[in-house]
């Protein structure tokens, strides 16, 4: 499904930028940080500001979820075309050499148990170490 699509599904209004930030997520392959979606050769020049919005609308949406790693830092992710919202409920790897973060769908979370009254609004798993391509460059010096 096209960005342009995908916007008006969700009932957004669309605009350059968020069809913008929405086929850079999905051709990245992987979940990127706000400074790797600027840095983007078609998002330079983007206010920080602007692309910090559009993000947190997206998200809001259910377009684009959002993951904070162990080093503090989020990074933001695109549905597939075929799913209309996040789905969620998955863990991910964060890479701690090269920053870089993977959705391990199919790897449901932990169920958790909490106190009656009390309402989850989300949850995350992050497991943590080196990329196949880090672990090899280790090696070689």
């Amino acid at each position: 499904m096209e960005p342009k699509a995908k916007l008006e599904r969700a009932g957004l209004r669309r605009t350059r930028i968020r069809e913008l930030v929405l086929q850079i997520l999905h051709g990245a392959g992987r979940p990127l940080t706000h400074q790797e979606i600027g840095a983007r050769p078609r998002a330079r020049g983007l206010d920080r500001v602007t692309l910090y919005r559009t993000l947190s609308t997206l998200q809001a949406a259910g377009l684009v979820h959002g993951i904070r790693g162990v080093d503090g830092v989020y990074r933001n992710a695109g549905h597939a075309p075929d799913q209309p919202r996040c789905p969620g409920n998955h863990a991910h790897f964060l890479c701690l050499r090269c920053g870089g973060m993977q959705c391990l769908p199919g790897q449901a979370m932990p169920r958790i148990s909490i106190p009656r009254g009390n309402k989850v609004l989300g949850k995350q798993l992050v497991v943590f170490g080196q990329c196949r391509t880090c672990a090899a460059k280790k090696g070689k010096k």
